[in-house]
């Protein structure tokens, strides 16, 4: 495809803002992709799906209090313990009641990153931000022969019948994307895309939670001065952030009755970045063989980082923590990780969830990258923070050294050396996950965490031949 020119990009992007007060940088052709890793991508979807249902299992056994495998004993309650840790008892009852039962995510968002041995999935996102953005990037890149991943509005597309097959009495469901305070970043690609599907004839709206008005059990929204009943409530605010909106307790009653359908349901457990922890918990290995497809287990064990819990506990003179090794020896004591060897500190900390800095990387310490001083600093932070909120260790895999055709600041096209996270979206409906594009994100070499800035690349995926492929580079 003939790359996109930068006065086109710029002007496209001055008119259309996608993110509150954010830029990034320009790229004249979208990510490439191999058939192989578009293949894969379709497996991740799966893997992800696959998880999520064994999670529900595996949260509820253990707050049940029953067995957790087939032909042996099992019993912990612990592992709701560590999910329920300083929610809510509303909250917790919410998730706990029938009407929550085995309801997932609409859309689930990985973050892959591209190491030398493959991807590796680092966290997955619930209540992901990024989508209206690469509906926009998808449409503005689809070319004759590109191969962009998604083309042809398909994530616009996934994202209504999704979210209408939750309503399944109504032809044409009033769909209310509700968007919080905290998540006002992400209000301008909302906007857009709702935009763009009641162009299509679909009432989607979008709705500040204020705007929520109930009616007995029902939810309405004053749509050009009616009240129209909500169907499907899209729910783009963290769970952290209910003590902030208002209208928290209708929503939770008309979910409840049966009334509304919110989606991603209100289930902390799901937006967990410990879940992915458990997945490596020795107690638990015999539990995810069992309710993980036979693919998926394999796949998710390699993907997934080793990852640990820092959950601060009293242990006796003999026992030892489950946690990474200092100097050849497990540690008793989570202190003890600041005498690590830098090697020893290719660890990435951060807070799981339920709190305004487990999500957008506003948490995450690696700890080679800073001073052993500050890198203590960091680990007695999460042990202060635990009683409330846990925070999760993970072994750093890093990214490989890319280059891809970035524009510079006047307007002329170089080889830009980074580091890609790539943020597939995947649909759930039907019981699949549905792949409707692919978010790359494109930073400069010397980031060491990838996340949306300035300084980034941000573009939709496409399937090349490998001949085509990114140009690896060596560090």
């Amino acid at each position: 495809m003939p790359p996109l020119a930068h006065a086109f990009l710029r002007d496209t992007f001055a008119r259309q803002p996608l993110f509150q007060d954010k830029t990034w940088r320009l790229s004249p052709a979208p990510w490439p992709l191999t058939p192989a890793q578009s293949t894969e991508l379709e497996r991740i979807g799966e893997a992800c799906l696959a998880f999520m249902r064994a999670l529900e299992i595996l949260y509820t056994r253990s707050w049940q209090g029953k067995n957790l495998l087939r032909n042996r004993e099992l019993i912990a309650p612990w592992v709701a313990g560590y999910l329920d840790r300083g929610k809510p008892e509303r909250l917790i009852a919410h998730q706990r009641h029938a009407i929550a039962k085995n309801k997932f995510p609409s859309v689930l968002r990985p973050d892959l990153l591209l190491t030398e041995d493959g991807f590796a999935l680092t966290e997955i996102d619930a209540v992901p931000g990024g989508l209206g953005l690469t509906a926009f990037l998808n449409r503005l890149y689809d070319q004759p022969g590109a191969g962009v991943v998604g083309a042809n509005d398909l994530l616009l597309d996934e994202f209504y019948l999704t979210l209408a097959a939750l309503a399944p009495k109504k032809t044409e469901p009033f769909i209310a994307i509700v968007v919080s305070d905290e998540s006002a970043t992400y209000l301008p690609e909302f906007t857009w895309l709702a935009a763009r599907l009641r162009e299509r004839g679909h009432r989607v709206h979008v709705l500040h939670p204020a705007e929520i008005m109930p009616l007995g059990h029902t939810l309405c929204a004053p749509i050009d001065g009616n009240p129209e009943q909500i169907d499907v409530l899209y729910r783009f605010f963290e769970l952290f952030d209910l003590a902030n909106v208002r209208t928290t307790d209708f929503i939770l009653a008309a979910a409840e009755a049966g009334d509304v359908v919110v989606t991603p349901p209100m289930k902390t457990f799901q937006e967990e970045k410990l879940a992915l922890a458990l997945l490596h918990h020795p107690q638990l290995e015999d539990f995810w063989r069992e309710n993980l497809p036979r693919g998926s287990w394999p796949l998710l064990k390699n993907l997934v980082p080793h990852s640990w819990v820092v959950d601060p506990v009293e242990l006796p003179p003999n026992a030892v923590l489950d946690a990474p090794w200092v100097a050849g020896k497990p540690i008793h004591r989570w202190e003890q990780l600041a005498e690590a060897s830098q090697k020893e500190r290719n660890l990435i900390l951060k807070a799981s969830g339920f709190h305004e800095t487990a999500w957008g990387a506003r948490s995450v310490v690696l700890g080679s990258d800073v001073p052993r001083d500050e890198w203590l600093a960091a680990i007695n932070h999460a042990i202060e923070m635990a009683p409330k909120t846990l925070h999760v260790l993970q072994d750093y895999r890093k990214p490989m050294r890319l280059k891809h055709p970035v524009y510079n600041e006047n307007g002329e096209i170089y080889e830009m050396e980074g580091r890609l996270r790539l943020c597939p979206f995947y649909f759930v409906r039907e019981e699949h996950a549905h792949l409707g594009g692919a978010l790359a994100t494109f930073c400069p070499a010397d980031k060491k965490i990838i996340h949306g800035m300035k300084d980034a690349a941000m573009l939709p995926s496409a399937v090349v031949q490998p001949a085509e492929a990114a140009t690896v580079t060596a560090g």
